[in-house]
């Protein structure tokens, strides 16, 4: 059976059902089909070239399956987390590792979720708030004093935890 996948630019890409049951929204689509040999499923969300990313990441996940992320986290370092392929594949930029993150979540398809947040994760550790909002593009909506009554109110979150 062959899924030819949509993108919101109405791009087409036909692929193995092997491969393409990786996301939950394909696997539950195709199983109430009486038996098609061909079957479209369109991502209106997803563009082609980070469709082209998932059905990378998709296509390698069958020849070598991810090792799964564990939580809590042991390592800030996605090397030392998941195969060389798969931490490269993290590398892309900023925009693109957000869209990634979107389709993963759109498509259900938990082990490309889980490692495009713990991408995410990793950038931002460490970060102020006001790089966050930087990388995330979020405007400081707290006047001054608004700002450092929340600080004032959780200042147990910044507090390092006795143990």
């Amino acid at each position: 059976m062959k899924i030819n996948l949509k993108s919101k630019e109405n791009d087409s890409f036909t692929v193995p059902f092997s491969i393409a049951k990786l996301s939950k929204l394909v696997e539950n689509t195709v199983e109430g089909d009486d038996g098609d040999l061909e079957i479209d499923i369109p991502l209106p969300n997803v563009r082609t070239d980070v469709l082209k990313k998932v059905i990378e990441y998709c296509t390698h996940y069958e020849e070598e399956a991810m090792t799964p992320i564990k939580v809590p986290l042991k390592s800030g370092n996605i090397k030392e987390t998941v195969q060389e392929w798969y931490s490269k594949f993290c590398e892309v930029e900023r925009g693109m590792l957000f869209e990634l993150v979107t389709a993963a979540n759109f498509m259900d398809i938990k082990p490309l979720l889980d490692l495009t947040c713990y991408a995410v994760a990793v950038m931002i550790k460490g970060k102020s708030a006001d790089e966050i909002r930087s990388i995330f593009n979020i405007s400081a909506d707290f006047t001054p004093d608004e700002e450092h009554q929340v600080h004032q109110e959780n200042k147990w979150a910044s507090q390092p935890s006795g143990g």
